[in-house]
């Protein structure tokens, strides 16, 4: 885990001395959150499997005179999770943000022709290490004085669609257990949970799912990163859903 360290962001910062953790933040709008974030002053950890596309995010910070730590490491293996935790932990006391935004797309297929070894891996990555890095964290948001969850999901975890079937299961999972998480902590903590559906916009993944479409057509993750970093700065009730337009 390396980092980058630079002078103290404007007092005006909304997140200014706030730690900030993003998943799946080498690209797209996991990149564009962490980006985001640290022009709101939190100092960001950014985590995905490519630590050369997390170096350029990192640089792209820097260059904006904000702070960064990268910290490559493939979600999906055993006590990588773990170890991210232990090592986020012996350097600061709270986590403040938390933005579950890494996720697989897998093969888009009728549900009788799922392969089950790939359902698997999807089941892993978009549910069981969410479920890990909430419990690997947990101790740090409930020493955060204003601890907030953001979960990325998708409009097929809650509308299921032909040939969507894996991955809108697994999203409609990974809703269950951020939301549940929340409602678990409302009470006895300064802990809310959000799930935020970016809508159609230009990443990899949507290339993938949609390889005929002009990318020109959709948004960039840039807009949904903006309104993520929004939504953090707002006062949200535990169960907030909203889609970005």
């Amino acid at each position: 885990m390396t980092d980058t360290a630079v002078e103290q962001p404007a007092a005006d910062r909304p997140f200014a001395g706030r730690i900030a953790l993003v998943t799946g933040a080498s690209k797209g709008i996991g990149a564009a959150t962490a980006i985001a974030l640290a022009a709101a002053g939190a100092h960001v950890v950014l985590t995905a499997r490519t630590a050369a596309s997390l170096e350029a995010v990192e640089n792209a910070i820097f260059d904006a005179g904000g702070s960064a730590t990268i910290a490559p490491l493939d979600l999906t293996q055993a006590d990588a999770i773990a170890r991210l935790g232990q090592a986020i932990g012996e350097r600061w006391l709270t986590l403040d943000i938390l933005v579950l935004n890494a996720a697989m797309l897998g093969t888009l297929a009728p549900v009788p022709a799922i392969d089950p070894k790939e359902m698997a891996a999807v089941l892993t990555l978009n549910v069981s290490a969410q479920a890990a890095l909430i419990a690997a964290f947990d101790p740090m948001l409930r020493k955060s004085d204003r601890a907030r969850v953001i979960g990325v999901s998708s409009s097929v975890g809650r509308k299921p669609r032909a040939y969507w079937g894996l991955y809108g299961a697994s999203k409609a999972a990974f809703e269950t257990i951020v939301s549940a998480y929340g409602d678990e902590m409302e009470r006895i903590s300064n802990i809310r949970t959000a799930i935020l559906d970016p809508g159609a916009t230009r990443t990899d993944m949507r290339r993938r799912a949609y390889p005929g479409e002009d990318p020109k057509s959709v948004k960039e993750p840039r807009v949904v990163a903006e309104r993520i970093v929004a939504l953090l700065a707002e006062d949200f009730a535990t169960g907030h859903f909203e889609q970005v337009g």
